[in-house]
């Protein structure tokens, strides 16, 4: 039983981290377009980004490459994060 929820908590919590970063990189676009030129703006949407990859992987019947693989953060990222960790932490 206490494998069964550990393995669900961590589905979770990769679900929650992919849809909190698409609603941030949703925020993100949005003050883009529509933030006046400021240092608000610019607090806002400077972004860090790191790379892993290409990653190539050979399995003698199938080959495949993936990436190189991004992660850009800002705070609107962590924005979006806490907002899909909040509604989550409610429903669950």
């Amino acid at each position: 039983m206490l494998g069964s929820h550990h393995r669900r908590s961590t589905v979770r919590f990769i679900w929650t981290l992919i849809l909190g970063l698409m609603l941030g990189g949703m925020f993100t676009s949005l003050g883009d377009a529509f933030l006046p030129q400021s240092a608000a703006k610019s607090f806002l949407t400077t972004t860090v980004e790191t790379s892993i990859g290409p990653l190539s992987i050979d399995l003698l019947a199938v080959a495949f490459t993936i990436g190189p693989l991004t992660l850009s953060l800002n705070v609107l990222t962590l924005v979006g994060i806490t907002i899909v960790t909040i509604i989550v932490r409610s429903w669950i």
